[in-house]
């Protein structure tokens, strides 16, 4: 018996929308809407907020499927990816790169007409950086993989502090090391837990070439260097004694966490350091927003 056409359709849309790989995108428009708000030293007009946040989702949604496309081959043999949509057949490869290029498009016009060029030309050149330099390029062929390329996620700070002001600076530019220096601790994190996946793909995660001890050592130095980057926006962007205290407090859990990992050696232990890394960014861009909606 056929399924009903709502319950086909419906299932079709959650396809395409698995391939933008939604959480993602949550946690790059967490990072992405605070920094409008420290840009613009108060809450900027909801119109722009609407229209950045749109057109950033659409460039990360995009960057997102192509990468889906590029990696099928290997997601299908990791376990933690082989229910996406381009392995199980719900989306075919050319339906997937169709779409995945549509929303770039869609996403460079949308900037550029409701916001500004240059946030247009950054959110595209993210999905470049991303696609050609870290998924074709280095995810397959460094163990430096996710430290150059993670640079792909840390552009969507950059994209929300020019749509306010239409230029950059060196505040943006200590917010994008901030996420830069961020990522690699956040998905080592993770990479202990699937490092068998990655062997089996030959995916040269630093977890599955580099060992335990290697990898914890280098989360602790990531760490540790992020938390330095967190406290040096504060003179940079001016920021108040609220933004300080969490930048503090945060860090210092942020290493504890780090430091334990390198204790226990256990892979709960790094889940709890990945689960608390997005609680991290999430927290410390909010006090961005909030230190300085109080303040201004």
């Amino acid at each position: 018996m056929a399924r009903p056409v709502s319950l086909e359709v419906r299932s079709r849309v959650g396809a395409y929308v698995a391939l933008t790989k939604p959480r993602i995108i949550e946690l790059l428009l967490v990072t992405t809407l605070p920094t409008m708000v420290v840009a613009q030293h108060g809450l900027p007009s909801v119109r722009l907020m609407i229209a950045t946040l749109v057109g950033g989702t659409l460039a990360a949604g995009g960057a997102n499927a192509i990468n889906m496309y590029v990696d099928r081959d290997i997601d299908a043999i990791m376990s933690r990816t082989s229910e996406r949509p381009l392995v199980t057949g719900a989306v075919t490869p050319q339906a997937a790169l169709t779409f995945a290029i549509s929303l770039e498009v869609i996403a460079f016009a949308e900037l550029w007409h409701f916001v500004n060029l240059l946030s247009a030309v950054l959110a595209v050149s993210a999905t470049l950086f991303y696609v050609f330099v870290y998924t074709l390029w280095l995810k397959r062929s460094s163990s430096q993989n996710i430290v150059i390329g993670g640079a792909a996620g840390a552009v969507p700070v950059l994209v929300g502090w020019a749509a306010v002001t239409n230029s950059l600076g060196w505040a943006p530019l200590v917010l994008f090391a901030i996420i830069f220096v961020w990522t690699p601790p956040h998905f080592w994190a993770l990479a202990f837990k699937y490092r068998d996946d990655y062997s089996a793909a030959r995916v040269p995660m630093l977890p599955s070439v580099a060992g335990f001890a290697h990898t914890a050592r280098q989360i602790i130095i990531y760490t540790v260097a992020l938390w330095g980057v967190t406290l040096l926006f504060a003179p940079v962007a001016g920021m108040g004694l609220l933004y300080i205290t969490a930048a503090v407090v945060l860090g210092g859990i942020f290493l504890f966490y780090a430091l334990e990992l390198r204790r226990t050696a256990s892979p709960v232990q790094a889940m709890r350091l990945f689960t608390y890394s997005i609680s991290y960014v999430t927290l410390l861009f909010a006090a961005m927003a909030v230190d300085q909606l109080v303040r201004h």
